[in-house]
């Protein structure tokens, strides 16, 4: 078979591998019908994600329909089309008995630690293993996985109605987040990007107030919009040079910042903004458990993911599709790799 493989930084290369088999622990192979490209991906690709290892198969945003299943799997069936877990836990460390195997002492994470779905099959657990909502196309349901990340990232921020919102970033990530931070029905919701395009979509999708950070002054505008105070929930979806200060700067006391970035460069961070205000800092990693949160919201109609994907490509022209990525062509919201026959 196929696959996608990323052999060192800036080394994109089509190699071919063995076609996986199930065993007692992947018990059901599946094959990949979509996968999405996320920042993360983009990241291992120019060996800015300090995560990853290579070589490796990226793609952790993985769609497609079981194939066979081994003896005694129940949850699922050939035939039925599933989206897979991207996180592999150990079960009994700190984080595990904390129930949070999302930041596991030895996380594996598919298309990070160990090869991901960038390929024509991969032989899974059943337990990674989700049903569709027959609302979705396959590459629509890719959108599913960033929006466990949605959920997770506001879970983290113990969202309330009463709270003030800062959403920095307008991107795929900052559209999903958004989805979510509206369930919660908050007082505002402000969302933040250097592209006027994508902030006037945010006012669309329910974005109660735009700033556009090259132009203004973000902290100083979310002061404005929150009669001085500042917001009491900054999210960093957009985890660029100096927006965690931002997000800091902008956020009232007794607030919590939600830092959501994997770069490790340096950058500003202010003690003085953190101690004096005492904000909670907080990462949010992954997702932990919230596949099938996800589903049941779109299944309730209470979340639309359709026509989110604004282009694709073959995954053998993955090359194409990275370099476009590259190009910061504003047209660009999601990108999704397809594996159909051609």
């Amino acid at each position: 078979m196929k696959a996608v493989r990323i052999v060192k930084p800036d080394d994109l290369q089509i190699v071919d591998m063995e076609k996986p088999v199930i065993t007692d622990e992947l018990n059901v192979l599946v094959k990949v019908t979509a996968s999405g490209i996320c920042g993360s991906d983009v990241g291992i690709y120019h060996g800015t994600n300090a995560a990853a290892t290579y070589p490796r198969v990226i793609g952790h945003e993985i769609v497609g329909v079981v194939e066979e299943i081994g003896e005694g799997v129940t949850r699922v069936k050939p035939g039925d089309r599933v989206i897979i877990d991207q996180v592999t836990a150990c079960g009994h460390c700190y984080a595990c008995r904390k129930e949070r195997p999302n930041v596991c002492g030895t996380l594996k994470v598919k298309g990070v630690h160990i090869d991901g779905g960038y390929r024509e099959y991969i032989a899974v657990n059943a337990s990674d293993c989700y049903l569709l909502p027959d609302s979705l196309s396959d590459q629509d349901a890719v959108m599913i996985e960033p929006t466990t990340i949605a959920v997770q990232c506001c879970s983290r921020a113990r969202l309330e109605s009463e709270d003030t919102v800062l959403l920095i970033g307008a991107g795929a990530l900052g559209n999903s987040i958004l989805k979510i931070v509206k369930l919660y029905a908050p007082k505002k919701i402000i969302v933040a990007d250097i592209d006027d395009s994508k902030l006037e979509e945010a006012l669309k999708a329910g974005a109660t107030d735009v700033v556009n950070s090259r132009k203004e002054d973000l902290p100083a505008r979310c002061h404005e919009l929150t009669d001085g105070y500042g917001v009491t929930v900054s999210i960093d979806a957009a985890c660029v040079k100096g927006s965690l200060l931002s997000a800091l700067n902008a956020t009232g006391n007794a607030g919590r910042v939600i830092t959501m970035g994997f770069s490790v460069a340096s950058d500003e961070i202010n003690q003085f903004v953190i101690t004096s205000k005492e904000l909670d800092v907080r990462g949010s990693r992954l997702q932990n458990g919230k596949f099938q949160t996800v589903i049941d919201l779109v299944n309730e109609g209470k979340i639309d993911l359709n026509g989110s994907v604004s282009h694709t490509y073959h995954f053998l022209d993955a090359q194409k599709a990275f370099d476009f990525v590259d190009s910061r062509d504003p047209s660009i919201r999601k990108i999704v790799l397809t594996f159909e026959e051609r």
